[in-house]
């Protein structure tokens, strides 16, 4: 008589919803300050204007949208400032990273939910987008015109504008690691991730969810 059995993954959850509704909106408010800050940024760019319904509306928008980010991503600060703190296990990591860039992940410290190079993303995209709230308040002309000088508001654009070329490399290196990193955008959009992308990349995390019991069997797909 033939047996018949289900093919079940394992499988763990890594974001809650709120938590990825959170990065989402901080990661759109990113996208769009980022292209009409860029707009703003040389008149090669200005034609982005297009995109926000004109130069002035552009330039109307880009503040607000920027109060919009800075809440946000405190929101996602608030959530994970304590799961970024450093450790023995990310300056050990560091001193691998040739083999992180070949993907001998086999040699590699047993990492918790987090790895070094997530935690440099994570602390600079926290300074710069500080720094750009700060500066971006100083040069707000409808509101805040008056509460600077004129070389005063220069100093913060010049800053604002590094901080902000600073924010845009580590976007790019982030979103180049999500996708280079077989598995990890499922987490940010299912909320889960595979035992074994667990096994393989964060393995020290993966063992503390099974000890609290959040791994879990569902059909294979």
């Amino acid at each position: 008589m033939a047996s018949t059995s289900s093919t079940k993954s394992v499988v763990v959850d890594r974001y809650a919803v709120g938590a990825r509704i959170n990065h989402w909106v901080t990661a759109i408010s990113f996208i769009l300050l980022a292209l009409s800050g860029l707009a703003f940024f040389t008149p090669s760019l200005y034609f982005l204007t297009g995109l926000f319904g004109g130069g002035q509306l552009a330039r109307t928008l880009h503040p607000w949208i920027g109060v919009v980010l800075f809440i946000s991503f405190s929101g996602l600060f608030v959530r994970f400032w304590k799961a970024n703190l450093w450790n023995a296990d990310d300056s050990a990591w560091m001193s691998k990273l040739p083999d992180v860039v070949a993907g001998h992940e086999e040699r590699l410290p047993e990492i918790g939910k987090y790895n070094a190079g997530q935690k440099l993303v994570f602390w600079g995209m926290a300074l710069l987008i500080l720094v750009l709230f700060a500066t971006g308040l100083v040069i707000w002309q409808q509101y805040f015109g008056a509460s600077s000088s004129i070389d005063q508001q220069r100093v913060a654009l010049l800053i604002h504008a590094a901080a902000a070329v600073g924010t845009i490399l580590i976007w790019i290196v982030h979103v180049y690691a999500a996708i280079w990193v077989r598995g990890t955008i499922q987490a940010m959009t299912r909320g889960n991730v595979t035992g074994g992308w667990g096994w393989r990349h964060h393995r020290k995390w993966l063992r503390e969810e099974v000890q609290k019991g959040e791994v879990k069997a569902q059909p294979a797909e």
